[in-house]
């Protein structure tokens, strides 16, 4: 079954130059130009992945995030005019993947699409290679690699691939500090720049999630100039 991708842009042209560009690599495409009609067809479609303009005429591309958020995990990569660190802090804190600043190269929109796909369908769908273990459990967090299974004392979190991603590798390499570079090159899978606050962002959502203050955390604990750990 092809992969289905929503595309939300209430710039035509640019929503039709990515979908052509997303059709070309085989996906089958939904596209709207406003927010009411994207979220009418992520609640009746069996999507995954969607890539979202922040700029809508309904709703803000972050509103839009959220709300697909309460009932969806699959990839949601943001599209921005912006480059503001802040504005794309906001996206990744409120669930989003991935952003790329306008204008941007459609082939590298592209590849950014097979990684957040690539990511997505390992980490839901039950692998059928060993692996020395696919489940760890520390005081009460619970987390399974095969399942993409995760609980906090019996409550179940609701994690998007790369939240998940990141928690695992900092379970699996407990007691040993990740910097950000490190985690973000293990999970992203790819090079990390200079200022790239992408880790940072996602580590606060996961503590939301998992309800850990951000000044005492329980479970990820931050050691200042170097990157974070679970001891």
């Amino acid at each position: 079954m092809k992969e289905q991708i929503l595309i939300v842009d209430d710039e035509r042209e640019i929503a039709d130059l990515v979908e052509v560009y997303l059709r070309n690599e085989g996906y089958r495409i939904h596209k709207f130009y406003n927010a009411a009609d994207a979220l009418a067809c992520v609640e009746s479609q069996e999507l995954s992945l969607a890539v979202l303009d922040v700029m809508l005429p309904d709703m803000d591309g972050f509103t839009l995030c959220r709300k697909i958020r309460k009932n969806h995990l699959f990839p949601i990569i943001m599209l921005t005019a912006r480059v503001e660190d802040m504005d794309k802090i906001k996206g990744l804190t409120l669930g989003a993947d991935d952003y790329i600043t306008k204008p941007f190269n459609p082939l590298e929109l592209s590849a950014r699409v097979k990684t957040q796909l690539r990511r997505y369908i390992r980490y839901n769908t039950a692998g059928t290679t060993e692996r020395e273990t696919d489940e760890i459990s520390i005081r009460g967090l619970y987390i399974s690699q095969d399942s993409h299974k995760c609980t906090l004392n019996g409550r179940e979190l609701s994690l998007t691939p790369i939240e998940f991603g990141i928690l695992w590798y900092l379970c699996s390499h407990r007691g040993i500090v990740a910097p950000s570079e490190e985690l973000f090159e293990a999970v992203w899978g790819e090079r990390y720049l200079d200022g790239n606050n992408t880790v940072m962002a996602h580590i606060a959502r996961l503590r939301e999630k998992m309800g850990e203050p951000a000044r005492k955390p329980k479970y990820i604990k931050t050691v200042w100039g170097i990157g974070y750990v679970i001891e």
